[in-house]
């Protein structure tokens, strides 16, 4: 009996079985797919035992959706394919019986298809049933829909835990033990006009393994890359960095060409698009911080010159940021953007703040005058600014700032003169901007049409997905 014991604590189970959905649209008539094959990748690990438990996994198939003009459009009835996940076991020969769990997900890793009709009909449904033959109706952050029969995912990304610890049992060492999970991915014909997925792409893959998946948040990957101040381009602002914020924040700082902090944004193709790029300004409370690498366009921060927040008064740079610019992007990337507390108070209109920490506390900090706004999209800081610049910046007085004239003494540099989220509260009129020479000031008159680049927070659970953060090889995310 001990024997078994110890033999039992010797097998190694570390089987990953992957198959790869990839359905492309490619034209216009309705819809008119082309599929991409992806191998599926199956596997058994053991030990050197006479007989060990011999767990597997495989996946039978890719599941491949071919539509064109001839076999979609009008009356021609919805299209689909499926697949089966499998876990087999079969238990040793000393004792007949085994017992393990395992995991099944659904993983999504890109999609930009998008609802082309008013009321959001689904468009492409995935059904699952279990190895009892029972359909699964609840995975969590998936819509089940009852009339389909099937769990919505036109506009779904990320990674759906089908089966959690699933139980798999064997009683023989002859005859193994086969749990199925059947999938079915389901182009629905509308029989109305679905152009608007022209194009358009999904990139989803079954994965069925013993072990529960571990994705890493895109917040997590980038603080794993710091290990002391300065490495990687990354500071820690505790309170025992010198002239930090001291908010416990992660923020990349110095020369443009050093920092990579580059994020494909807004775009899955194989290489990102210049307007798709963005830069990560720092992690703040688990919650990665985005900003537009290039100019969005030159707006006025309020074309009736006031630069009032309240209750029922908004600037124009509001509605350009959360109205234009938030349009641009598919409901795919809307819902990645969380909606944060934007602090809009300013600080006084001086030309001078004796040091960056002071800048800081008055915009974001200690002395902020309480004004704020909920939105999903702003502006930087003029602190984000003057902190992305090499440490020996930050303690400058802001009216010195000015020395800071070659783009690589700080990344966030370089777009011309450009606007700040940050008002004068001195002055109903006034804004902080960055001319062209790096100097900060705050006596522009807001109806001045100046660079604006669009910065947000990302949601928590956003994933890193791959990239080096370079330019060229940008993060990716799920």
């Amino acid at each position: 009996m001990e024997e078994n014991k110890i033999d039992r604590r010797k097998i190694t189970l570390i089987v990953l079985g992957v198959a790869i959905l990839i359905v492309l649209v490619v034209g216009i008539t309705y819809a008119f797919f082309q599929n991409q094959i992806g191998e599926p990748a199956t596997g058994n690990v053991g030990v050197d035992t006479d007989t060990p438990d011999n767990l597997q996994f495989n996946v039978s198939n890719d599941i491949s959706i071919n539509i064109n003009q001839f076999n979609f459009g009008p009356d021609a009835g919805n299209q689909s394919d499926d697949a089966v996940a499998s876990a087999t076991l079969l238990a040793n020969s000393t004792n007949d019986t085994a017992t393990y769990t395992y995991y099944v997900y659904f993983k999504i890793n890109n999609n930009n298809y998008v609802y082309t009709t008013d009321d959001q009909k689904p468009e492409i449904i995935l059904t699952v049933t279990d190895p009892t033959g029972a359909p699964v109706t609840e995975v969590e952050g998936l819509t089940y829909n009852q009339e389909l029969g099937g769990f919505d995912i036109t506009t779904a990304n990320g990674t759906f835990a089908v089966a959690s610890a699933y139980t798999i049992t064997s009683n023989s060492s002859v005859t193994p033990t086969t749990q199925n999970w059947n999938f079915t991915a389901t182009f629905i014909n509308l029989d109305t006009d679905q152009g608007d997925n022209a194009g358009k792409n999904m990139n989803a893959e079954i994965i069925i393994q013993q072990n529960e998946l571990k994705e890493v948040t895109l917040a997590d990957y980038v603080i794993s890359q710091y290990t002391t101040d300065g490495e990687n381009g990354l500071y820690y602002h505790d309170a025992d960095l010198a002239n930090g914020a001291g908010d416990n924040s992660y923020r990349y700082s110095g020369a443009s060409a050093n920092v990579n902090n580059y994020v494909c944004f807004g775009s899955d193709e194989a290489t990102c698009p210049s307007d798709n790029l963005y830069r990560i300004i720092g992690v703040f409370d688990n919650q990665v911080k985005l900003i537009k690498a290039t100019n969005y366009g030159n707006y006025a921060w309020d074309s009736g010159g006031s630069n009032t927040w309240d209750a029922t008064t908004k600037p124009d740079i509001y509605t350009t940021l959360n109205g234009t610019y938030f349009g641009t992007l598919s409901s795919t990337w809307q819902n990645k953007i969380a909606a944060a507390t934007w602090q809009v108070g300013g600080f006084p209109d001086t030309y001078y703040i004796d040091s960056l920490k002071t800048n800081y506390d008055y915009e974001v900090g200690a002395n902020q005058t309480g004004y704020e706004e909920t939105m999903k999209i702003g502006l930087m800081y003029v602190s984000d600014y003057v902190y992305a610049s090499s440490s020996n910046n930050w303690t400058s007085s802001l009216n010195g700032y000015g020395e800071l004239t070659d783009p690589n003494e700080g990344w966030l540099y370089g777009q011309g003169d450009e606007w700040t989220v940050s008002r004068s509260s001195g002055y109903s009129y006034y804004a902080w901007c960055v001319f062209s020479d790096g100097i900060l000031y705050s006596g522009l008159g807001v109806d001045n049409a100046y660079a604006v680049r669009p910065s947000f927070y990302l949601n928590s659970s956003v994933n890193y997905v791959s990239g080096s953060g370079t330019e060229a090889d940008p993060f990716r995310i799920n």
